[in-house]
């Protein structure tokens, strides 16, 4: 659990942490380089409970005080928690017992509660609706190249593949949604609880909304590299064809051609664009496609709503999501 100026949140925290219904837990929590008084409730924290550990630190950044708790857990499996959310009772209770269940899973999640203004940050809200409803396997592998599909302060995940794949990494882009890809692409199997594990917080101080890194191009950023491997693996000597062939969706799926990807068109629904050049390339309507044998589709179209009309055409098509076509946005 790292912690900067989190005072006003740290009790509520560190109560729903030694309320589990599981006892065998420790609790590193990494003070990073705190200027309010979050030392002194961690230290007395500290004093109560044997099982918790305060790691302090100069300001080094969250990603250097994930990696440092990450080092000093010694479990089988870790959990991550952040400083202003609450975990529920049986959070890890429930995230155990799934991975006991099933030693091939990797990482599980599970649903999580909005703690903001739904009415105020409704995009939030929404994105938060998204993630409880990608629970599966399946869902979750399919969903990693629209938006990161776990709320990071709600997973757990066995020791051996930190070990294996890598902690976190510091760079221009989110480090948890960098991480998920990284694994997936590595093998990864993830998974979530069937019930809510965490309230999550929406502070207007959180990194998410002032660090740059959590920008929504650097996402599109990150998740090209793993979607341009993907591809490679899975898309064999099919052409790549883009669904949406407006300014922002061309923007962000060029950035697959710098790593390699040869985009070959467009679909779109729009009559006025259908039959045009752009950037030299062909804009065609969805019965105009080639087959699935020949092509896979990248949706970027972002409109809410859209996403499921152009999978419904697709799969209309026998084409097979996570195979013949992807959704990216």
């Amino acid at each position: 659990m790292p912690v900067r100026n989190a005072v006003d949140w740290i009790d509520a925290a560190m109560q729903s942490v030694v309320g589990q219904t599981y006892a065998g837990w420790e609790l590193v929590a990494v003070n990073d380089g705190s200027s309010d008084d979050s030392t002194g409730v961690l230290g007395n924290w500290a004093q109560r409970d044997p099982r918790i550990q305060v790691i302090e630190s100069k300001a080094r950044g969250f990603v250097a005080a994930l990696n440092t708790g990450l080092e000093a857990a010694r479990g089988e499996f870790v959990a991550r928690m952040d400083a202003d959310d609450t975990m529920t009772p049986d959070r890890l209770a429930r995230q155990i017992g799934l991975l006991d269940a099933d030693p091939g899973l990797s990482l599980v999640g599970g649903r999580v509660e909005f703690g903001g203004d739904a009415e105020a940050q409704a995009g939030y809200a929404a994105h938060v609706d998204w993630l409880n409803q990608t629970m599966t396997e399946a869902q979750i592998r399919r969903a990693r190249f629209v938006e990161s599909p776990l709320a990071h302060p709600c997973v757990m995940f066995r020791r051996a593949w930190w070990a294996q794949s890598g902690g976190y990494r510091d760079g221009d882009f989110p480090e948890d949604y960098e991480l998920w890809l990284r694994w997936l692409d590595a093998g990864a199997r993830m998974a979530k609880v069937p019930a809510t594990v965490l309230v999550w917080r929406d502070p207007p101080k959180r990194l998410s909304r002032t660090d740059p890194r959590y920008d929504p191009e650097a996402f599109y950023r990150i998740k090209a590299k793993y979607l341009a491997r993907e591809l490679a693996r899975s898309g064999g000597e099919r052409a790549v064809w883009i669904a949406g062939a407006g300014r922002p969706t061309r923007k962000r799926a060029e950035l697959l051609c710098e790593h390699g990807v040869e985009i070959a068109g467009y679909l779109d629904v729009d009559p006025r664009k259908i039959g045009q050049l752009v950037n030299g390339r062909p804009v065609v309507a969805v019965q105009d496609l080639p087959s699935p044998h020949d092509a896979v589709v990248l949706s970027y179209v972002a409109n809410r709503g859209a996403r499921e009309k152009v999978c419904a055409m697709l799969v209309a098509q026998d084409r097979v999501e996570g195979w013949d076509f992807w959704l990216c946005a």
